[in-house]
């Protein structure tokens, strides 16, 4: 996948939220490690949904599902607002499937695209060949 200079990069867990900004261009990246943004005031409104049942059993699901609906409630007003043009989103396979139940239109249209693999807590570089694997792809 191309991402555009400037795309934000989101790697998400369902505990942990890293931010990159791609600072090369587009053929050649260059992610620069920003600020996590404080999820709290996001946090209220999310996961409450959830109800304990085979789907999700147990109180631990529900915490990561809650943390999963924050960071999209993040990106969702961030790209509302207009202070995201291009994002792409990186996250374990459970938790994005359920980062995808909450992405607003004005976040799908603004994605570049996903991968689906646990990243956070990697280094840039690491993000960075991840990236480029999948534009070979």
């Amino acid at each position: 996948m191309l991402i555009p200079h400037g795309t934000l990069i989101a790697v998400a867990d369902g505990t942990r939220l890293d931010l990159f900004r791609n600072d090369g261009e587009e053929t050649s990246l260059k992610l620069s490690a920003l600020p996590t943004p404080d999820l709290d005031a996001h946090s209220k409104e999310s996961g409450t949904r959830h109800h304990r049942s085979s789907a999700n059993p147990d109180h631990h699901l529900q915490q990561e599902d809650a943390f999963c609906a924050a960071v999209v409630s993040w990106l969702n007003h961030q790209t509302i607002a207009g202070k995201i043009d291009h994002l792409v989103v990186i996250a374990a396979p459970r938790a994005l499937g359920e980062m995808r139940r909450h992405y607003h239109v004005t976040l799908k249209n603004k994605l570049v695209g996903e991968l689906a693999k646990e990243l956070t807590g990697h280094p840039a570089a690491a993000i960075e060949h991840e990236l480029k694997l999948t534009h070979t792809d």
